[in-house]
């Protein structure tokens, strides 16, 4: 059995979808996939059941009843490749926002001694393709202010491209992490900070979805915007459990 699990969350991406698992499977290293669908009425799930007969045992769905959030969705994901094998396993978009011959590299990064290797937009400046101004400045201005409030070293902590050693995730009590959308990535990496994992960046380049609808709202933004304050206080007051 593999080792490696990928966990794409989707919500609407039949546009996408076929050509992403696709370009997963196409490389070398021998990666499973795990779609948490969140009953996508567009037919994402139905095309996933359809494609589990050209990978079978290695392509896997599990659908959710309503969308939930990305959070939730990952936290699924997680207990799902805990009850299973796997030992690294990888948070990646459906859109081609992440570039699937990046996973290698963030496999090499884990393999290499970190314990979370974060697909980073902002180690060498900003890689960034297809976003407008306000996004960028939004985005890298977020990335400030999350190592300003919380005192981590990292320079994209809104990443959502990431490579989590099997341990991390066993010891974050995954049943506590608070938040849904942008602020999840923020907390997953700062509780790992906290029980002092080793965390590493690896430069990619992101380019924004070119198929399907970005799923970023003002809700989503002003839960990062407060719930970074709100997390570093709860720490303050419960390190150890936190």
């Amino acid at each position: 059995m593999a080792d490696c699990l990928v966990i794409i969350p989707t919500f609407n991406e039949i546009e996408n979808i076929e050509a992403i698992i696709d370009a997963v499977f196409e490389l070398d290293k021998g990666f499973h996939v795990l779609i948490v669908d969140d009953n996508s009425p567009d037919g994402t799930s139905e095309k996933v059941r359809e494609m589990q007969n050209r990978y079978p045992g290695t392509l896997h769905l599990e659908v959710r009843k309503e969308k939930s959030g990305l959070g939730t969705a990952y936290i699924h994901g997680f207990k799902w490749a805990l009850a299973r094998s796997y030992q690294f396993i990888f948070e990646m978009d459906a859109d081609f926002s992440h570039r699937p011959s990046d996973l290698p590299r963030l496999l090499r990064a884990c393999k290499n001694g970190a314990d979370l290797a974060i697909g980073s937009r902002y180690t060498k400046g900003v890689n960034v393709v297809n976003w407008p101004l306000y996004r960028i400045l939004l985005s890298y201005g977020a990335s400030f202010y999350v190592k300003l409030i919380t005192g981590m070293r990292v320079h994209d902590p809104t990443a959502g491209f990431i490579c989590y050693k099997r341990k991390v995730l066993e010891t974050i009590d995954l049943d506590a992490v608070k938040f849904i959308g942008y602020a999840f990535q923020i907390e997953m990496k700062y509780r790992a900070y906290l029980k002092k994992f080793t965390i590493d960046e690896v430069n990619i380049i992101f380019t924004d979805r070119e198929k399907g609808k970005s799923k970023m709202s003002s809700s989503i933004i002003w839960e990062a915007v407060f719930g970074v304050i709100s997390m570093k206080v709860r720490s303050l007051f419960n390190r150890n459990g936190f």
